[in-house]
């Protein structure tokens, strides 16, 4: 199959030649504010909500990258046209955005690239790590890694310094193989897993989200907020605990590749029933409906790429 392109600091290349330099704020530092977007039938999904997102990062890092909203937009669409066609029929992309200070100051006088760095790049979506997992369920583990509190940055940076999401995994692995970790805030309220929202629902209540403010604005939770009005379920915010979360009749884990998985373990004990919801059922079929695409069948048809 022929290699798919990327683009990097104003330059089309082949996706293996697009490399960060060691001496770059991004690879010294970690500092790195991207998007992660997935296609559905080849076109990019919300990409605009996520180009909010983005500039948003990138007002709070304080970095201009010298593209202009509609070029970021340019790239990406054209980007993932062009990279789709790679793909079998029926196959999608996930597609990232990154953008990074550039040279490390103490590295500037010997860095090659002067400005900051703009890539963006695809890739097949990884449908083997979640295709299973729409029917088996996730596993949590409530970490003793904390998130990082907005005396460090605010929840809505979405960045690439993610320490704090690697430990508390590691640390959910050795409790629980195959599990992934439940992060808390420092007052002990649930604000996300790793990599992902996180979503309750009670039938007297409807689904509750952490605190708006608390959380990383995530774009999967502001689709899943539309379809519940028009599926006429509640949707709200408000402070959950960890026994919040365990007495829950369902819990949804919200993300960009999957859009919505189940949870059905938390700390190894089952929630609710132990098995996945007519919710996220409900939730998934309508997601599927207003795209085009069998969410759950495209991941098992693809899942053996």
């Amino acid at each position: 199959m022929p290699e798919p392109t990327a683009y990097l600091n104003g330059k089309w290349l082949l996706a293996s030649q697009a490399a960060v330099s060691v001496f770059d704020g991004g690879f010294m530092q970690g500092v790195a504010v991207a998007e992660q977007l997935r296609t559905f039938g080849g076109q990019l999904f919300r990409l605009d909500l996520h180009l909010d997102r983005l500039a948003r990062s990138l007002a709070i890092i304080g970095v201009d990258p010298g593209l202009a909203r509609d070029e970021f937009a340019k790239i990406a669409t054209d980007l993932a046209a062009q990279n789709h066609k790679l793909l079998d029929e029926g196959d999608d992309l996930g597609l990232s955005i990154f953008v990074t200070p550039g040279p490390y100051a103490a590295f500037a006088a010997v860095a090659r690239h002067k400005g900051p760095t703009v890539g963006i790049h695809t890739q097949p979506l990884p449908f083997a790590a979640f295709a299973a997992k729409y029917e088996t369920g996730e596993s949590l583990v409530v970490s003793d890694i904390q998130q990082v509190p907005a005396a460090c940055w605010p929840a809505e940076l979405k960045c690439r310094s993610r320490m704090h999401y690697f430990l508390a995994d590691r640390q959910a692995r050795e409790r629980e193989p195959g599990a992934r970790a439940l992060l808390l805030d420092e007052r002990g309220f649930v604000t996300e897993a790793s990599t992902a929202n996180i979503l309750v629902y009670y039938r007297d209540v409807g689904l509750v989200s952490p605190p708006r403010e608390r959380i990383l604005p995530g774009v999967t939770v502001a689709v899943i907020e539309e379809l519940a009005l028009g599926l006429r379920i509640p949707f709200s915010h408000r402070d959950l605990t960890t026994d919040d979360v365990a007495a829950a009749d369902e819990v949804l884990l919200c993300s960009t590749s999957p859009c919505i998985i189940p949870v059905t373990r938390l700390d190894g004990r089952p929630i609710a029933t132990g098995r996945p919801g007519p919710i996220a059922r409900q939730l998934l079929a309508a997601w599927s409906a207003m795209v085009g695409c069998d969410i759950v069948a495209q991941a098992r048809q693809f899942a053996a790429r």
